[in-house]
């Protein structure tokens, strides 16, 4: 554990590292945000000013929100956020009841296969059976062109399944042997003993998968294929920032601007960015209190 030093004790050089430090932290600090200060300022900006900006870009070039019009006058990102949800909440719930079931099963000291269990489980973390047959897989399933194969290939974590596993390790053993003597058995232990203790840990996990289930994209890419009433928003942004599929006949048929169409289009995409990504921004701060607490117990050593 490092050791503290009072500020006001400190020796010089001491304080010129804490000096130095906190220049450093600072400047870390704005390159990390200036990428997203640039985007929200971009969607602000007027298309004629913003396409004369060169360098930093420190404040909205002119003002204007004919971006965030057209975004929200697309049928696209309404689909894209409507199928996003389901997929956040649906398959943040199964990858959450398959974790907390796979964890505590590794948690208890009774198992006789628990070794085994954890050396194949983590084998799967460094060695897997490659895109084409996973994908020959999904289809052999009938899980391709529906929600299910974008949801539960990879449903499971085993890096969180870990992490929870340790944080229910943690618990000590002589609440449970009460609750046993009370004649609770395996599932009234978890649900009552367990999973209340766990707190933490399960807000970090929860978390995990949520950011991760809004994000994600190749499963969707690989199993949907052609429908695209189940693509998620994400998706939809992908095409507009990488195959560039936001036609001018449809900017046309919404714009009454006399900006050229090619710049509203760039100031569309900084649009859809802030779009997609504000929701996980919003809830991010309610929970990242948990975060170090509940990683942390990943790193703890039986």
């Amino acid at each position: 554990m490092a050791k503290y030093i009072n500020p006001i004790r400190a020796t010089k050089g001491e304080k010129i590292f804490y000096h130095v430090n906190h220049i450093f932290m600072l400047v870390l600090c704005a390159i990390t945000l200036y990428p997203m200060l640039y985007v929200i300022f971009a969607s602000l900006s007027d298309p004629n000013e913003f396409a004369m900006v060169q360098g930093l870009l420190l404040k909205p070039a002119g003002f204007s929100t004919i971006g965030y019009r057209f975004v929200f006058r697309m049928s696209t990102i309404w689909l894209g956020y409507r199928n996003t949800l389901i997929y956040v909440f649906l398959g943040s719930a199964i990858s959450m009841v398959l974790t907390i079931l796979a964890a505590f099963m590794l948690s208890r000291r009774e198992f006789m296969l628990k070794k085994i269990s954890i050396g194949l489980i983590v084998f799967t973390m460094y060695f897997g059976g490659g895109m084409i047959p996973t994908f020959l897989v999904v289809s052999q399933l009938g899980l391709t062109k529906s929600i299910w194969g974008v949801m539960l290939p990879g449903a499971l974590s085993v890096y969180n399944t870990i992490v929870l596993r340790t944080s229910f390790n943690a618990i000590p053993p002589a609440l449970e042997e009460s609750a046993r003597i009370d004649g609770a058995g395996d599932m009234r232990i978890l649900f009552n003993v367990v999973l209340p203790l766990s707190g933490a840990a399960l807000a970090t996990i929860t978390l995990f998968y949520v950011v991760g289930n809004w994000g994600a994209w190749y499963n969707a890419l690989v199993y949907l294929q052609d429908r695209r009433d189940l693509y998620p928003l994400q998706m939809f942004l992908r095409e507009m920032l990488i195959e560039d599929k936001t036609t001018d006949a449809y900017m046309n048929s919404l714009s009454g601007s006399s900006a050229n169409v090619h710049l509203i289009k760039e100031i569309t995409k900084y649009s859809v960015i802030i779009v997609s990504t504000l929701p996980i921004l919003l809830v991010y701060p309610f929970i990242q209190k948990y975060f170090v607490k509940g990683v942390m117990l990943g790193s703890i050593k039986e």
